[in-house]
């Protein structure tokens, strides 16, 4: 029986065009002077620690380790220093009311039942945790987060290794969440990730917005919906 909701948000919870035409040209464009002007501060100073390691750069040439953030974006790196200073830089922008972030209807229809009906929910997505938090708490439909049990980003793997998804079950375990393996669905729109996780032995559904539905392996579906709707299958 499924009794723990995992969700991809890029996509899946919300319109790619978000991520791709908002979040990541403002990052582009305001991360430079941000780390500039806040560079002494703790939290930016973790991060272009381990830029620079990752790098083989001295920590101290500001300006170098912006140009190699700056790469890594242009190049579409999951680097996690690179995700964790543009949830610091995309805080600034929700916070200065610049943008809000994108929830489809039947996502955020979908996940709110689902809370009701007491199933826990969860996010897994390549950007931060805090970049995922800032996204629920200052979407369109209000602050979501009180809908999430559990946050994952790449500090628990990368989303197209099975073991990942082996890390966020055992850690579910842990909290009691599940039992199994297969009291887990993941929800998500690239299959490589939906691999990754049924090869762990959760369940897996395709989310193909705007896309006509094709063969897979992994049930596809169109809406959160239509994710609703099969829900009894898993019993």
């Amino acid at each position: 029986m499924i009794t723990y909701i995992l969700t991809d948000i890029e996509g899946t919870t919300s319109d790619i065009s978000f991520v791709k035409d908002v979040l990541f040209p403002y990052a582009a464009e305001h991360l430079p002077n941000y780390i500039r002007e806040y560079q002494n501060q703790v939290a930016v100073q973790e991060q272009l620690s381990l830029v620079a390691a990752d790098s083989k750069q001295a920590v101290g040439n500001i300006e170098a380790l912006i140009e190699t953030l700056l790469t890594w974006i242009k190049l579409d790196l999951k680097k996690t220093p690179l995700k964790a200073l543009q949830g610091q830089v995309w805080r600034y922008g929700y916070e200065q009311h610049h943008f809000k972030g994108h929830l489809y209807e039947d996502a955020y229809q979908c996940l709110t039942k689902w809370k009701q009906q007491e199933l826990q929910l969860g996010v897994y997505s390549s950007g931060s945790v805090e970049a995922q938090k800032l996204l629920f708490s200052h979407s369109i439909f209000g602050d979501l987060t009180p809908l999430f049990s559990n946050y994952y980003d790449t500090r628990i793997g990368h989303k197209r290794e099975p073991v990942a998804y082996e890390n966020i079950i055992d850690d579910l375990k842990q909290l009691r969440f599940i039992d199994e393996a297969s009291n887990i669905l993941f929800l998500s729109d690239v299959v490589e990730e939906l691999d990754a996780a049924q090869s762990s032995g959760m369940h897996t559904t395709e989310l193909r917005r705007d896309e006509q539905l094709g063969s897979s392996i992994h049930q596809s579906v169109a809406s959160f919906k239509e994710v609703d709707r099969n829900l009894p299958l898993f019993t």
